[in-house]
Parts: C-alpha cells; sequence; structure tokens
C-alpha cells in the first residue's frame, strides 16, 4: 500500500488507549527528574509496542478469530483452558476498572488545568459525564463511530501536546542527546516505568478485534502500515510530552506529582496558551483512554463466550470497567491504590500473553505462510525476556519488594 493513500485505522485505537493520564504522568515526572536523558526508553518502548502489535493483527487477520479466543483455541486442555480464561476476565477487568478510574479523574483534572483552578461545579460531574459519553459510545454506537471519534481525540491529543512542545521551544543539542542509551543515576525505575507504561497487555486484544471489523487477510500490509504509523505518532506524543516537563521543569527545583502540576508551572514561564494545550492534551489522553479501557474489556469478554449473535456480553463487560472506575473515581481513592491494583493486574497478565502471542504467531497450521520467520522471533524472544522481566518488576514494585 502506498504511504500517500493511508487513511488512520484501527491502529490509533491503540495510541488513544495507551497515552493515558498514566503515561502523561510518567513521561512528565522522566522529563521534570531526568531531563531529556530517558528519550530512548521511549523509542524501544515504541518499536517493540509495534512488534507486539503486528503479531496480535496477523493473527487476527489470518484466522479471522480474536486474540483471546485463538489464545484459548490453542490449548487442548478443559481444565487450564477454563483457568486461562478466569485470568484473562479477572486480570483485564480488575486491572482495567482501575485504570478506568485514573482515566476519568485525569480528564477532569485536565478541565481544572485549561480553567486554571478548580471547577466551579467540582469533579463528580465531569466524571459522571465521562462515564455516561462512555458507556452511549459502547453500548449504541457502531464500532466505525467509536473508531472515528477516538481517531478525532488521539488527533486533538497530538495537536495539543505537540503545540506545547512547540511553545516550550526545547534545546535541541541536549534533546538529541536524549536517544543515545543511558540511564542516570537513580533513573532505572523510571526507564523500566516508561517502558510498561506503552507496553499494555490489553491493547492486543482491542487492536486484534478491531483490525477483523475493518480488513482481511489480504489487506494485511494495509493493517501494518496502520499499525507502524498509528503506534509511532503515539509514541512521538509521549516524547514531546517528555522533552516538554524536561524543558520547562528540569533543574527547576519544583516539586512535581504529576502533568497538572507542569500545567500550574507553565503559564508564567511561557503564557497562558502553554497551560490551556496541555491540560487540552490530559482532558483527551483521559477520554480516549476512558472508552479504549471498557472497550478492550468488552471484546475479550464477548470472545471468551464466543457469543456472535449477542453482544450482551461485551456490553457487560465494558459496563463494569466504567460502573467500576466511575464508583472509585468518586469515591476519591487515592491514584496511587488503583494502580497498585492495576500493577498486578498487568504484571501477571504481560508475561503470559507475550508466551501466548509468540506460539501463535508460530503456530504454522494456524497462519502458514504467514508464521514468524527467524527474525521474527529473534524479536519476539527478546520482547518476551523483557516483558517476563517487566512483570515480575511491576509485582515486585506494587507489593514494595522493589522500591
Amino acid at each position: 500500500m502506498k504511504l500517500s493513500r493511508y487513511r488512520p485505522g484501527p491502529g490509533m485505537m491503540v495510541s488513544a488507549a495507551f497515552i493515558g493520564p498514566g503515561t502523561v504522568t510518567a513521561c512528565t515526572l522522566a522529563g521534570a527528574n531526568f531531563g531529556f536523558a530517558l528519550l530512548w526508553a521511549l523509542v524501544f518502548a515504541t518499536i517493540t509496542t509495534i512488534i507486539l502489535q503486528s503479531f496480535a493483527v496477523r493473527i487476527a487477520l489470518v484466522t479471522q478469530l480474536g486474540l483471546a479466543e485463538a489464545m484459548l483455541t490453542s490449548v487442548a486442555s478443559p481444565v487450564i483452558r477454563t483457568l486461562a480464561a478466569l485470568l484473562l476476565i479477572s486480570a483485564l477487568v480488575l486491572g482495567n476498572a482501575a485504570y478506568e478510574a485514573g482515566n476519568m479523574s485525569g480528564a477532569a483534572l485536565g478541565l481544572e488545568a485549561i480553567n486554571g483552578g478548580s471547577l466551579p461545579f467540582g469533579l463528580a460531574p465531569v466524571i459522571i459525564t465521562i462515564a455516561l459519553f462512555a458507556s452511549a459510545m459502547l453500548i449504541f454506537s457502531k464500532p466505525r463511530w467509536v473508531e472515528n471519534v477516538l481517531i478525532a481525540l488521539v488527533l486533538l491529543m497530538s495537536a495539543a501536546f505537540i503545540l506545547t512542545f512547540l511553545l516550550i521551544r526545547p534545546d535541541l543539542g541536549a534533546l538529541l542527546q536524549g536517544f543515545v542509551p543511558s540511564i542516570p543515576d537513580g533513573g532505572l525505575m523510571t526507564a523500566i516505568a516508561l517502558i510498561g507504561t506503552t507496553i499494555v497487555p490489553y491493547n492486543l486484544f482491542l487492536h486484534a478485534a478491531s483490525v477483523r471489523e475493518r480488513w482481511n487477510k489480504e489487506q494485511l500490509p494495509e493493517a501494518q502500515l496502520d499499525n507502524m504509523i498509528s503506534i509511532g505518532i503515539g509514541g512521538l506524543v509521549s516524547m514531546t510530552i517528555l522533552a516538554t516537563a524536561a524543558a520547562s521543569l528540569f533543574g527547576s527545583g519544583k516539586t512535581i506529582e504529576n502533568a497538572v502540576d507542569m500545567a500550574g508551572q507553565l503559564t508564567p514561564l511561557f503564557g497562558s496558551m502553554a497551560t490551556v494545550t496541555l491540560g487540552a492534551g490530559l482532558f483527551a489522553a483521559g477520554l480516549t483512554s476512558a472508552i479504549t479501557a471498557p472497550l478492550a474489556t468488552g471484546y475479550i469478554v464477548q470472545e471468551i463466550f464466543k457469543s456472535t449473535q449477542s453482544r450482551r456480553p461485551f456490553q457487560i463487560g465494558a459496563l463494569i470497567v466504567i460502573l467500576s472506575g466511575t464508583v472509585a473515581s468518586l469515591a476519591g481513592y487515592r491514584p496511587v491504590e488503583l494502580i497498585f491494583i492495576a500493577q498486578i493486574a498487568n504484571g501477571l497478565l504481560l508475561p503470559i500473553v507475550a508466551v501466548f502471542l509468540l506460539k501463535l504467531a508460530n503456530d504454522k497450521k494456524l497462519l502458514g505462510q504467514y508464521a514468524n520467520g527467524l527474525k521474527a522471533n529473534i524479536f519476539g524472544a527478546l520482547i518476551l525476556l523483557i516483558t517476563t522481566a517487566l512483570g515480575f518488576r511491576l509485582i515486585a514494585r506494587a507489593l514494595g519488594f522493589w522500591p
């Protein structure tokens, strides 16, 4: 497929999913604490995500199965298959419900940043409105409408963060040095966090499910081009957030805990326009992720119950995540507590999904000529080692064994 004929597709939904408030916060802290030094970690994470998602896209289009369905079909033992299904549902519902609360709160905080302070009516009405909007999008809209809304929000988010970056006008020489791999003192955990916030297990299921509704096996090159461009754009956005924080906050001595703190620091330095664009980006990041987290869960529940005639399993799965996230957000749970739950769920799921993904990508009976070659397997094995280590790190840190 020629690049000039490219049109944004389901890959944009993956970018919408991984650039949520958690990613914005991780990139902000990385830039504020370590300058441009960890930009290379985002480059690595983006490339790794492109490779993993390409496996999921290929499996989905060649087999015409969702990733959850393909994973469970490959397991011969009914007992293990049932346990795997329970693990998938519990880990994704639990993890995505925790992330959903952070997504809604993050979107609301983005509006506060735009407003320049607390909203006169508080955060609760905003959170409830986001929950109702996400529910309406997933229950009543056609899949293509949801995709188009998410593409529009990703483009808005990208424009907002890139414009903020341009308003800051960072030192290009220092920025380019950040692409050379190095780990500053105390920066290892932050580098791993940047990788972990980009490689998200549920995005593999989301991508596999959504490409089947758009393309077939013969259109695999088009789907892979969309994967590369869309996730590349998402990676670029993450890098601009880190670079913005590095240029405006590194070495300032300011205490920064999240992107809202950064927005408050931009006005006196670069004018209110920078604060508004950053707030708009944070709002869009929260809103897109508030849609994609329940969307992915709904797809997985639908596939596990093999329901092709009724959308009821999809709707129930999606609504559970939205309702749980709304309740947790309104109850005022601290983001640290929610991330604790999500880290354990993702830490358990990430290496397991990577093993299944690599196994399926090498199944010649399933994929035929589309099975992995030597180069893909080398990359896949390296990614499996990294994701396994990352999974253990997420669990260990969440449980307090790893600072």
